[in-house]
Order: structure tokens, then C-alpha cells, then sequence
């Protein structure tokens, strides 16, 4: 047991300093000393932000201490007891090790989320593939798992385009994840997603093959902009339809923007007027376009020609296999689970660590 709480000293000792602990507790105090200044709040929308900041500033020192903490006093504990006491105790220390392993884990995978955008809310869109009704079913099974998982971790989501198919499930929906680190942890799930299962819709019970891609893009801040000129956009009106409070099915409030040199399109129906929707639609558009240059390595937008309206189709990240057995396997990092009921509600992180464990290794 020494030895194991040594070991993590050592890793809490490295994650102290690719966390940079000791600055991030001399910028909380300043941001602390300045939301104390009388005039503050004078500028709510500067003063929200940094709240923001400081917030996270403050989880992340408070994070670090008390696992350092809970370290010290099981460490400090094994040094004055006595043979007899530790045996009484073993299981209580044991289950507290447990504990602070999986809490040194859990911030480790936090000094991987270091990209530009990884703290940033996430924007996620889920298309359905081919196939008709056992593919739109997938779709809204994926939908259903990914607010599973927005919930588990404590995150908020709001439904951006929802558009259902007549006959059941989803042919596409995009939402916006909100909360710290949301781009950083779901960025490892943007790819294609594969159901096997003998489906339900079959009546001579055979096994189907279906598919829904996952598209990943980190929401900007208001001051990030980019030139778009207006000749490049293509921007359509339409009835919204699915879930969506009173307005829907009711105006041609919908908005759907295409850029025609890259072929990206975005879509936005859950704002009460036009003129919302499409003010939310450039926001993402925006953010998607930036993203795209990025990967692109491109300075100019106008640099960018191509097709980027949906993931290719070729190659699946995962699949999820139901019958004849049970089975959901990360095809990128070879992780693979039997129970397939926890994954579909909710439970991705191991997946999603995986990932970001293999992408810091390639870095290196």
C-alpha cells in the first residue's frame, strides 16, 4: 500500500506541474482580489466571463488539493499505526485508495484536454444513415445515449435542429453541450457509429446493418470571426418539425445556411423567429468553418474547397453489436465492453479516455 500511495505522489507531483497548480493559485487570487472591486459588475457580460474563469481556476486547484490531501492522511495514517491496527482497518483503507486512484485518473485525463478549443462547449449533430426506419431508430438510440451521457456528467444541452422521420426515429438532430470541457471529451466521438442487431422492424427477424455519424465542433466565443461573403451562402426557410414548443409546425421560421465553396450546412429551429434562427445558424456556421481551416491549415477561408456536409461514410470508430452476442468496440483503440445496455445509457467514459490516452501517446 506504500508503495502504491508513492507511486501516486510521484504522477500527483508530474499532473502539479502540467497543470501549473502553483500559477493557476496565484491567478485565482487575482481574479478573486478583482471580482471585489466596487464597479465590477458595471460590465455584467466582462464580469460573467470572468466568473467563468475564475470558477474553473477554482475547481481545478480544488480538485488537485484534496486528492493531494487524501493522499497525505492515508500515507500519514500507515506510518504511526500499528500492525494490528491496519489489519482492522484494511478494508477501509483499501475502499479509500480505491477512491483516490480513480479520482488521480480522472484529472490526468484533464491535463490531456490542453487544445485550444477543449474547454469550450460543444456543438454535436447526429445523421442518420441509409436504410430507412432501422437506420433513423439508430439515430435516435444514439441521440438518446449521448444525452445520457450530457446528464451523467453534470452538463446542460440544448436542441438546436430536430428533424424526425414520419415513420419513427430521427433523421438528423444538432444540440449545443454546455459546460467545461464538453468539446475536449466528445471530439473523440466524432466518426461513424455501426449497429449491428436482428431488427425489430424485420418480421423474418434477420440481422441488420445500420449506421449515424457523430460531427463534433467546438462553440466560439462572440469575438472569434471570420470573413463570409454573402454571395458564398445559400440560405433556405423552411417548417420546422419534431420537438420543439408551441412555434413549431406553426411559421417557415427554420433556417438552413449552406456555404456553397465548402459545402458545410448548418440548420437551426428551436428560436421563436427567423431572424433567431439565423443568427444562431451563422454562430455555427462560423465555428465549423473556423474549425475546418484549422484542420485544413488554411489562412483564409476563401483557401477551403470541398465537400464537408456530413462524415464520410467509409470507415466506422465504433461498433455496437447486439445480437448474436453483446459487444461495443472502439475500432480505433481496440477497447471493447460486453455490456451493451450501460453503454447505450450513458457510460462512454472509458471509451472516450481511451482516446485521449491513445492521442497524447501519438504526440509524444
Amino acid at each position: 500500500m506504500n508503495n502504491e500511495i508513492e507511486g501516486l505522489l510521484k504522477i500527483m507531483n508530474s499532473l502539479g506541474k502540467s497543470l501549473d497548480i502553483e500559477g493557476k493559485k496565484i491567478k485565482l487570487k487575482k481574479l478573486q482580489d478583482k471580482s471585489f472591486e466596487p464597479n465590477f459588475w458595471d460590465d455584467s457580460e466582462k464580469a460573467q466571463k470572468i466568473m467563468i474563469e475564475l470558477n474553473s481556476i477554482k475547481d481545478t486547484v480544488e480538485k488537485y488539493t484534496d486528492i493531494s490531501d487524501s493522499l497525505d492522511s492515508v500515507k500519514d495514517l500507515l506510518e504511526i499505526m500499528s500492525v494490528e491496527e491496519f489489519i482492522e482497518m484494511q478494508d477501509e483503507l483499501t475502499s479509500d485508495l480505491i477512491k483516490v486512484k480513480k479520482d488521480v485518473s480522472k484529472l490526468k485525463i484533464e491535463t490531456l484536454l490542453s487544445g485550444e478549443y477543449d474547454a469550450n462547449n460543444a456543438i454535436i449533430s447526429i445523421h442518420a444513415g441509409s436504410g430507412g426506419l432501422e437506420a433513423t431508430d439508430w439515430a435516435e438510440m444514439i441521440y438518446r445515449m449521448y444525452t445520457r451521457w450530457i446528464d451523467s456528467k453534470g452538463y446542460k444541452y440544448e436542441v438546436v435542429e430536430y428533424n424526425n422521420e414520419d415513420g419513427g426515429g430521427i433523421k438528423s438532430v444538432t444540440l449545443i453541450v454546455k459546460g467545461k470541457n464538453a468539446y475536449g471529451y466528445l471530439k473523440a466521438e466524432k466518426g461513424v457509429h455501426r449497429l449491428v442487431r436482428i431488427s425489430p422492424f424485420d418480421s423474418n427477424a434477420r440481422r441488420h446493418t445500420s449506421f449515424a455519424s457523430l460531427d463534433v465542433y467546438p462553440e466560439l466565443d462572440d469575438e472569434m470571426n471570420i470573413e463570409i461573403e454573402e454571395k458564398d451562402l445559400r440560405i433556405d426557410t423552411y417548417r420546422a418539425s419534431g420537438a420543439g414548443g408551441q412555434h413549431v409546425n406553426t411559421t417557415d421560421s427554420a433556417v438552413r445556411i449552406t456555404h456553397i465553396p465548402t459545402g458545410v450546412t448548418v440548420s437551426s429551429q428551436n428560436e421563436r423567429s427567423q431572424i433567431q434562427n439565423r443568427a444562431t445558424a451563422m454562430k455555427m456556421l462560423m465555428a465549423k468553418l473556423i474549425q475546418i481551416k484549422e484542420e485544413e491549415h488554411k489562412e483564409k477561408i476563401e483557401d477551403i474547397q470541398g465537400k464537408y456536409s456530413q462524415i464520410s461514410w467509409g470507415s466506422q470508430i465504433r461498433s455496437y453489436v447486439f445480437q448474436p452476442y453483446t459487444m461495443v468496440k472502439d475500432h480505433r483503440t481496440n477497447y471493447e465492453v460486453g455490456n451493451i445496455e450501460k453503454v447505450m445509457n450513458g457510460d462512454l467514459d472509458d471509451f472516450i479516455n481511451s482516446y485521449l490516452n491513445m492521442k497524447e501517446v501519438e504526440k509524444r
